[in-house]
């Protein structure tokens, strides 16, 4: 007899998508357990005519999710991790991550267009994005964009926007490759702590062995580095703080981001062991707030 496990996910194609890359591992692996997909809409899915900062931030993607957890009513749930809050209730621990897929943001053009227009607005609601990319094209204008990565691309492609700038993974993860126009490296445009990566949200005290094999200890020290540094500058998930981390074997690069006093922005690097990755987040953060 298996039992059910039932998962917990944003309604969204992309939250659903991804919820169903460890449908599809515990199908494949755990013979024993009948995988189940459980959506609803959040208060972030709902919100649609201001934006994240104003309302709260992306926490407000998550808080759903984690009510049904600790009712009972999902046995874990599946988040990007870029949309988790940097401080997570103990009762309800992050389990683990899932290997990182693509983390670059990338820039999109409204579908069968191959120059950019560049007098037209590029859509993003993200501070973080915005002011990296004044600084890369000082000429354009950014508007705020709401809604799904389909929504998105269909305001695109109606003329409200010139072009967008979007996480890379979730259009890989949607098999919608073929939409990215140009991918900007994380030494140009740094992206979201986490992006790529996949969170999973359980209860303490449960026993979740059978999914260790869905996650990913490359992607567990780059999170953690990660998301030390931007909890050390009290930065959430819609502030223009941000880090991103590569792992070479034993070794942790560690690349950081944020806003300064006179209204500009500074990059640091650090580098560390994978066995001290908070540490290491925690150290350039500290290095970075004092120094700035």
């Amino acid at each position: 007899m298996t039992k059910t496990f039932r998962i917990g996910s944003r309604e969204s194609v992309l939250a659903v998508a991804q919820a169903q890359l460890l449908i599809d591992h515990i199908r494949e692996n755990c013979p024993e357990i009948t995988p189940e997909l459980v959506t609803m809409k959040t208060t972030g899915d709902r919100i649609l005519d201001r934006t994240l900062d104003t309302v709260g931030g992306k926490g407000l993607f998550v808080k759903e999710l984690e009510q049904a957890l600790f009712d009972g009513r999902i046995d874990a749930c599946v988040h990007s991790l870029k949309d988790v809050p940097m401080n997570v209730a103990g009762e309800l621990p992050i389990l683990g991550y899932s290997g990182r897929e693509d983390a670059r943001d990338v820039l999109v053009l409204p579908k069968g267009v191959t120059v950019w227009e560049r007098t037209k607005p590029v859509g993003t609601s993200s501070v973080r994005r915005t002011m990296q990319l004044h600084k890369l094209y000082p000429d354009i204008e950014t508007r705020p964009v709401r809604g799904n990565v389909l929504t998105r691309l269909q305001k695109l492609d109606n003329g409200e926007y010139g072009a967008l700038i979007l996480a890379a993974a979730g259009l890989r993860r949607l098999h919608l490759e073929e939409r990215i126009t140009r991918c900007f490296e994380p030494e140009e445009l740094l992206p979201a702590a986490g992006q790529g990566i996949l969170a999973v949200q359980g209860r303490a005290g449960e026993d979740y062995q059978f999914l260790e094999g869905f996650f990913d200890e490359d992607s567990r020290v780059a999170a953690e580095a990660e998301r030390a540094f931007v909890r050390e500058l009290d930065g959430g998930c819609s502030s223009p703080i941000t880090a991103y981390a590569r792992v070479h074997g034993e070794q942790l690069i560690l690349r950081g981001f944020c806003d300064t006093y006179d209204g500009s922005f500074a990059y640091e690097s650090a580098s560390g062991s994978r066995h001290q990755a908070e540490q290491t987040g925690i150290g350039l953060a500290r290095y970075m707030r004092d120094g700035l």
